[in-house]
């Protein structure tokens, strides 16, 4: 029997949607300073960009420090348990309608392959595309009279940094979304994220508050 059980915290989902919305308009602008795309014009791009880029820093900055008080850091620790059947589960029983290789709840909201995923993400892509846009952003071009920010010869390999990252984030975008749809019915996880509360097995136990 499954009962709804309140899995995601407010702060939780506030930050969720927050960092998606402000991922794609950073993702659309950035394209635009790129030239592939053209939404808003060249200049206003990069101030929209910039402007983005500080809102995503502080998100990240209130996500930490809630992710450590809360001890929710914990839920994105790999592990090699399950690994594979995780694996194997995505690429073909998902097709066959097999049963979900592993159980969720409140302590643990992911299965060992969203871990490992969600671990590069957070201590390598989003590290690597926001340092890499730092650069970019406190690099002054030298001239003769000036002293230049930063030691760099050139921006060359920031750029392929910053857009390595901006790709990455891409690519787990389109696969977050598919994934999306992978939970009891195509829209359940969707809105577990909207709501908070998802139906779960009755035995597993609620969080100690919903803050």
């Amino acid at each position: 029997m499954k009962a709804k059980i309140y899995v995601y915290r407010s702060f939780e989902r506030f930050w969720h949607w927050t960092q998606a919305i402000l991922i794609i308009f950073l993702g659309l602008s950035g394209f635009e300073i790129h030239g592939s795309l053209n939404f808003f014009g060249f200049e206003n791009a990069v101030n929209y960009h910039n402007f983005a880029a500080y809102l995503l820093l502080v998100l990240i900055v209130f996500a930490i420090f809630w992710h450590f008080t809360t001890g929710e850091w914990k839920q994105y620790i790999p592990t090699k348990e399950l690994i594979l059947a995780q694996l194997n589960y995505y690429l073909f029983g998902i097709f066959r309608n097999a049963p979900h290789p592993t159980k969720k709840d409140v302590l643990s909201k992911l299965n060992p392959l969203q871990k490992l995923v969600y671990f590069a993400l957070k201590i390598m892509i989003i590290p690597l595309t926001v340092a890499s846009g730092l650069f970019y952003i406190f690099y002054r071009y030298p001239h003769s009279s000036e002293i230049a920010a930063l030691n760099i010869e050139s921006l060359r390999t920031i750029a392929l940094l910053h857009t390595v990252g901006a790709f990455m984030l891409v690519t787990f975008l389109i696969a977050h979304l598919y994934l999306m749809t992978t939970g009891e019915t195509p829209t359940s996880n969707l809105k577990a994220m909207l709501t908070g509360y998802e139906e779960l097995g009755h035995d597993h136990q609620q969080p100690e508050n919903k803050n």
